[in-house]
């Protein structure tokens, strides 16, 4: 019998929460009662927990035997500033409060997986199970970090595990190296000096500026990254003025950069930083940038990336196991635990009729609870076996 086998005879219990959470979604840093109700199944089955790592953050320490081998398995909890359109009985309470990137599934499968190695685990070491929160966008993952997560509870490695909407469930998809974009947003803010929209002689346009800035940064991909390294910027919001006949005095450019590398991110940020004061310049106006890394490049450790296929290839065969996933343009926070443990990170199949992530209408699949949380419980078995 496999972990899978026994963690599905506790199936519905597991969705039960799962969809508690949904119900009641909580963005980053304000996950009190889902962290509440995660303290209380960890306690419940035995597992020391430790609250407040990182704001609302929690990490359920698991020994057995001798071992001074230890493993980290993490899950995000925070749900999105999004409107439920699902229309399902369990859809969010919580009026413009989602969870349409399934962390309420990631929190349920690491809950799965802390019952059967609590219960059943036949593991030598120390397993550590991480509930962070604020993985969208809100730096949840270094405030763990700065709040000593590696230092408190010592992880040779660590791994997480993310749903992936068109993927049959019961598959896999992982890669060595990097997997994962690292992500910034910008904020360009261009001042310049108003007048009558008949008059815009007596104006220094910053509509103007900003337009010219907006295709100008479009040279960053096409001229100053090497066309080797995979990069996006994307100008997603132009924003200025109220009335018709009005020129303001301000106009700002908003937007995302994304790159696998770090120094690529550093050459868009200067190159960014370039283009738009000297663009601006020329039309007599100003421009201050915001540039705000708030993703590191999720990059796997080659070793782990094989043990976690190998792990998931002895649950549903290897047939069922991409080795040479995608790499995404999406971004992590994950990564930054990445950067300080080695380790992996691996998608699980949501269904090839679930709707995207970050949509109003999508929802986790129950079915992969067991699989996720049964991969969780293999790896740590075969990370940390008996006898060593």
């Amino acid at each position: 019998m496999t972990a899978v086998d026994t963690i599905r005879t506790y199936h519905d219990e597991l969705t039960a929460i799962r969809r508690d959470i949904h119900a009641h979604p909580e963005i980053g840093f304000e996950e009190h009662r889902t962290s509440d109700l995660v303290a209380a199944k960890l306690a419940e089955w035995g597992i020391e927990v430790h609250r407040g790592v990182g704001g609302t953050g929690l990490v359920g320490v698991l020994r057995r035997g001798n071992g001074a081998a230890s493993i980290g398995l993490r899950a995000d909890m925070d749900a999105l500033p999004i409107h439920e359109a699902t229309g399902k009985p369990y859809a969010s309470t919580n009026p413009d409060r989602m969870h349409a990137c399934g962390h309420d599934g990631h929190t349920a499968m690491l809950l799965g997986a802390a019952r059967f190695l609590a219960e059943h685990g036949k593991f030598n070491g120390t397993v550590n199970f991480i509930f962070q929160p604020a993985e969208e966008g809100l730096g949840g993952a270094e405030a763990m970090l700065k709040a000593g997560l590696f230092e408190r509870f010592p992880c040779d490695t660590v791994f997480g595990m993310h749903n992936r909407p068109g993927l049959p469930v019961g598959k896999f998809e992982i890669r060595p190296g990097a997997m994962m974009a690292g992500g910034a947003f910008f904020d360009i803010t261009v001042n310049g000096r108003g007048a009558h929209g008949a008059r815009p002689e007596e104006s220094t346009d910053p509509v103007m500026a900003a337009a010219a800035i907006t295709g100008a940064l479009q040279s960053i991909i096409s001229r100053n990254v090497k066309p080797s390294d995979a990069a996006v910027l994307s100008v997603t919001c132009l924003q200025s003025g109220h009335a018709y006949n009005v020129i303001p005095e301000t106009a700002y450019v908003r937007g995302t950069a994304r790159a696998f590398h770090r120094e690529t991110m550093g050459l868009m940020e200067a190159n960014m930083k370039r283009l738009a004061t000297s663009v601006a310049a020329g039309f007599g106006a100003t421009a201050e940038i915001d540039f705000r890394f708030l993703f590191a490049p999720l990059v796997n450790d080659e070793v782990e990336t094989h043990a976690y296929a190998d792990a998931a290839a002895a649950l549903v065969g290897a047939q069922n196991v991409s080795r040479n996933g995608p790499a995404v343009m999406g971004s992590e926070d994950f990564s930054f635990m990445l950067e300080a443990r080695p380790g992996a990170y691996i998608n699980i199949g949501n269904g090839e009729d679930s709707a995207p992530v970050h949509n109003d209408r999508y929802d986790f699949n129950d079915e992969a609870i067991p699989l996720g949380a049964g991969l969780y419980a293999t790896l740590v078995e075969r990370k940390l076996p008996k006898g060593h």
